[in-house]
């Protein structure tokens, strides 16, 4: 069975049909192109896949797309505006934060929703904020210290 939704995606709104088992992750990837947003566990467990839906983190692979119809729902995609990264995203460069880059758009998206939430966390409420989503790359350290770089240029 489909179902007819809409929705806005990083400010474009869209009408689509999907089926009632459709993932938001593959409406995100397989029907929008927008890769950035990856499978990692398709359980939940590992953040990969963390998008913003009304500015809340999501396991996009946790949801059903026709969960998203009317609301607004923001990809690693959808931060940056044209040639310009967001202060998130820059930050992550600035500190040499990624590596093999799989993790870092859902932690990227995740350290967004915090930030809007909570401009200036503590390291232990950032540590909270990022323990859905796992890095095996990294060891985290330089991922804090990028947003808590955020957080220090904000104040």
């Amino acid at each position: 069975m489909k179902h007819r939704i809409r929705f806005t995606i990083n400010g474009e709104v869209r009408e689509m049909e999907v089926k009632s088992n459709q993932r938001l992750l593959d409406l995100i990837r397989n029907d929008l192109d927008l890769t950035g947003t990856k499978e990692g566990c398709a359980g939940g467990e590992c953040g990969a896949c963390t998008v913003l839906v009304d500015g809340k983190a999501i396991n996009s692979c946790l949801m059903l797309a026709v969960e998203a119809d009317g609301k607004e729902i923001l990809t690693i995609e959808g931060l940056a505006e044209g040639m310009v990264l967001d202060p998130i995203q820059e930050s992550f460069v600035e500190h040499g934060a990624l590596q093999c880059g799989f993790c870092i758009p859902g932690m990227i998206m995740s350290a967004k929703a915090l930030l809007k939430k909570n401009p200036h966390p503590s390291e232990m409420e950032i540590r909270e904020a990022i323990s859905g989503n796992l890095c095996r790359c990294t060891g985290y350290e330089k991922i804090i210290e990028a947003i808590l770089n955020v957080t220090q240029k904000q104040a």
